[in-house]
């Protein structure tokens, strides 16, 4: 997959915070690609000071979508994180299947919740619009809660066995057979990254130390590492140990940080990368 250096980042944009596009762009720019974006939100700031304001971009995504298709404009790849409305995720989806018709790589980081629940400001019918998009996905990330929530599996905090485990991954993946990474797993009092390469049709788990501290935005800097090595030519497995290692490395350069909430300012870690 290596060469596939042209991308379309559909997330959130938040004004105050690095989440999200905020987050992503000058990571990806720095590892080399073209950077293209579709924001699905507006907003205000990070979700964790309790307080924000969200606009929902719908009927500019809509609009840009037509303008996009009558120009016949294509992606080699495209990463697709928040969603903000089941409208957003009929126009995604119906423009990822023209999409994915041409040969175009996609990743969906369905982001819902965590620790058991959704995140605030999240509708329960999340859940169902983030599965018409999983369909036309090469690679799926979400974490533990997440992939229950998308499978029907009940929520553990202690995690399952190991059988238990491959049955909710099968039933991630589904009939599309797509790869998939699972943060955040908890198995045999530890945390892993359960991965399955659709490539090679193998699985593998992925340890790594959960640092005490909670930074906004983590996830979507693990998924552009992720996504970023994947199209450059790196396996599933090893694009995920570096993603790992990336993030605990950003978050230890920054756990003395006052405001927390803010996220981390990527641009001065990308050394890191």
């Amino acid at each position: 997959m290596s060469g596939n250096k042209q991308i379309l980042l559909v997330n959130d944009l938040a004004g105050y915070g690095k989440v999200a596009l905020s987050a992503m762009m000058p990571i990806m720019s720095h590892m080399g690609f073209e950077i293209f974006t579709l924001p699905t939100a507006l907003v205000s700031n990070t979700l964790d000071y309790g307080k924000f304001e969200i606009l929902d971009t719908k009927d500019y995504i809509e609009k840009t979508v037509n303008v996009w298709n009558e120009l016949d404009f294509s992606f080699e790849s495209i990463a697709i994180g928040f969603i903000a409305s089941d409208e957003e995720a009929d126009i995604l989806a119906d423009f990822c299947d023209k999409q994915s018709q041409k040969g175009t790589f996609i990743f969906v980081d369905p982001i819902m919740g965590d620790d058991g629940r959704l995140y605030n400001g999240i509708a329960k019918n999340a859940v169902e619009n983030r599965k018409r998009l999983l369909k036309f996905a090469n690679l799926i990330k979400p974490n533990f809660t997440e992939c229950c929530l998308l499978t029907g599996m009940e929520y553990k905090k202690e995690g399952f066995s190991k059988e238990e485990n491959e049955v909710m991954l099968r039933k991630l993946i589904g009939k599309n057979q797509s790869s998939a990474v699972i943060t955040s797993v908890p198995f045999e009092d530890k945390k892993y990254c359960l991965c399955y390469d659709a490539d090679t049709d193998k699985i593998a788990y992925i340890e790594y130390d959960e640092i005490d501290v909670r930074f906004p935005g983590t996830g979507d800097i693990f998924s552009a590492i992720l996504v970023g090595d994947i199209l450059g030519g790196k396996s599933l497995f090893d694009a995920t140990s570096h993603a790992i290692k990336v993030v605990r490395d950003m978050i230890n350069a920054n756990i003395k940080n006052a405001d927390k909430y803010r996220g981390i300012p990527v641009e001065q870690y990308l050394y890191l990368v």
